[in-house]
C-alpha cells in the first residue's frame, strides 16, 4: 500500500471506500473486544455493554461517505457505554477514527465546533463517572484535541499537495502550448520559404522551356531543376527534424546564425554577419534565423529570383541587429503597417526574446525589415 498516496489523496475519491472502511471497522471491533477482555480499565462489559461496543463500530463503514452522521452515531453508542463505566479503553480506536475523519474532511470551523462539543461531552461524563480522576480528564481531552489537530493537519497537507499539483499541471500545459506554437511557427517559416523558392524556380524553368524552344538554355533549365531538388531535400530534412523533436522531447535543436549562409545562398541574397566571437543565446539566434527566412520568403515571392536583397546581421551594445533590405518591389499587402501574417509572425518572434521589429517601405523604393534582439533578457 502506498502510504504517501493515502495521505495526499482526497478521502472521498479513494476507490471502494465503503469496502475498505468496513474492513477497517471489523479490525477495530476485534481490537476493541480484545481490549475489553484483557485490560482492566473499568468493569467488564455485560450484554448491553457488548452491544454498545460493537454497535459503535458499525457506522465506521460509511465514515468517508458521511463523516458527521457517522461521528454522531458513534457518540450515541460510546457515550452511554462510558456512562455505565464499562472498560473505557475498548471504544477509543473507533471514537478517534470518527474524530479524525471529521477533522480531515471538514472545514476548520466545523472541526472546532466538533472538538468543543466532543470534549464537553467527554468531560461531563468523566466528571459523573470518575469525578476525582483529574489526570484521566486531561488525558482524554488531550487525545480528543490531538486527533482533531492531526486530522486538520492532514487536510491542510492534502490541500497543499493539491495546489502544488494543480500549479505543476498548469505550468506543464503552458509549456506544451508554447511548444506547439513554436513548432507551428517553425513549420510555417520552413514550408513558406521552401514552397516560395520552389514556385520561383519552377517559373524560371517554365520560362526557359517556352521562351525560345529552338534555342533552349539547357544549363539554366538544369540549374532551376537542381534548385528545386535541393530545396525539396532541405525542406524534407528540416520537416523530419522538427517532427522528430515533436515526437521525442519538448526541446530540440534550434536553427542558429551558422545556418544563415545556407539559407541565404538558395535565395541569391548578399549576406554580411558581424558578430565576431560573441556568444549569441540559442533563442535569439533562432529568432534571427526565422526573421531572415521569412523576410527572404517575402522578397522572393514579391520581387522574383532577381531581387536585390541584402542581409546584415551584427552586434551593437549587447543587441543583435538584423536588417533585410529589398531594393525591388514592396511586398504586396505589406504597406507601412505590416498587416500580413508573415510580418506579424516576425514581430512575435522578436517579442518572444524581448526585442522589437519594424517593417515597411524604404526611402527611394524597396522594402526593409529591421529587428533589434537583446542578448540579455530585459526585466
Amino acid at each position: 500500500m502506498d502510504f504517501a498516496a493515502a495521505f495526499t489523496r482526497d478521502p472521498q475519491a479513494a476507490p471502494y471506500p465503503v469496502r475498505c472502511d468496513a474492513t477497517a471497522a471489523a479490525v477495530f471491533a476485534v481490537l476493541a473486544v480484545a481490549l475489553a477482555l484483557t485490560v482492566d480499565d473499568g468493569r467488564r462489559p455485560d450484554l448491553l455493554g457488548w452491544a454498545l461496543l460493537l454497535a459503535a463500530h458499525v457506522p465506521l463503514a460509511w465514515r468517508r461517505r458521511a463523516p458527521m452522521p457517522v461521528l454522531l452515531a458513534v457518540v450515541a453508542c460510546v457515550a452511554p457505554y462510558h456512562a455505565l463505566d464499562y472498560m473505557h479503553l475498548a471504544p477509543i480506536p473507533a471514537s478517534m477514527t470518527a474524530l479524525y475523519t471529521v477533522a480531515a474532511t471538514g472545514r476548520p470551523m466545523r472541526t472546532l465546533i466538533v472538538g468543543l462539543s466532543v470534549t464537553s461531552i467527554t468531560l461531563t461524563m468523566q466528571l459523573f463517572v470518575n469525578p476525582h480522576e483529574i489526570v484521566e480528564l486531561l488525558r482524554v481531552s488531550g487525545w480528543v484535541i490531538a486527533m482533531l489537530v492531526f486530522g486538520a493537519s492532514i487536510r491542510l497537507y492534502r490541500q497543499l499537495v493539491a495546489g502544488v499539483v494543480e500549479r505543476a499541471e498548469r505550468e506543464a500545459e503552458r509549456k506544451v502550448t508554447e511548444e506547439r506554437l513554436r513548432i507551428a511557427r517553425d513549420l510555417h517559416d520552413l514550408l513558406a520559404h521552401s514552397i516560395t523558392l520552389i514556385g520561383v524556380q519552377t517559373s524560371v524553368a517554365a520560362h526557359v522551356l517556352v521562351a525560345d524552344p529552338d534555342r533552349l538554355d539547357r544549363e539554366a533549365l538544369v540549374r532551376a531543376l537542381d534548385g528545386i531538388s535541393e530545396t525539396c531535400r532541405e525542406a524534407r530534412a528540416e520537416v523530419r527534424t522538427t517532427l522528430d523533436v515533436l515526437r521525442a522531447a519538448p526541446e530540440g535543436p534550434l536553427p542558429d546564425l551558422a545556418s544563415l549562409p545556407d539559407l541565404v545562398r538558395s535565395s541569391g541574397a548578399d549576406l554580411t554577419v558581424r558578430t565576431g566571437e560573441a556568444k549569441v543565446p540559442a533563442a535569439v539566434a533562432a529568432a534571427a534565423y526565422r526573421i531572415v527566412q521569412e523576410s527572404l520568403t517575402n522578397a522572393v515571392r514579391h520581387a522574383g529570383p532577381d531581387a536585390d536583397v541584402r542581409v546584415d546581421v551584427g552586434l551593437a551594445e549587447e543587441v543583435l541587429t538584423v536588417r533585410v533590405t529589398n531594393g525591388g518591389a514592396t511586398p504586396v499587402g505589406g504597406g507601412t503597417a505590416g498587416s500580413g501574417y508573415g510580418i506579424l509572425g516576425m514581430r512575435e518572434r522578436a517579442r518572444s526574446v524581448g526585442g522589437t521589429l519594424s517593417a515597411g517601405p524604404r526611402d527611394g523604393g524597396g522594402f526593409e525589415v529591421t529587428a533589434a534582439l537583446p542578448l540579455v533578457a530585459r526585466g
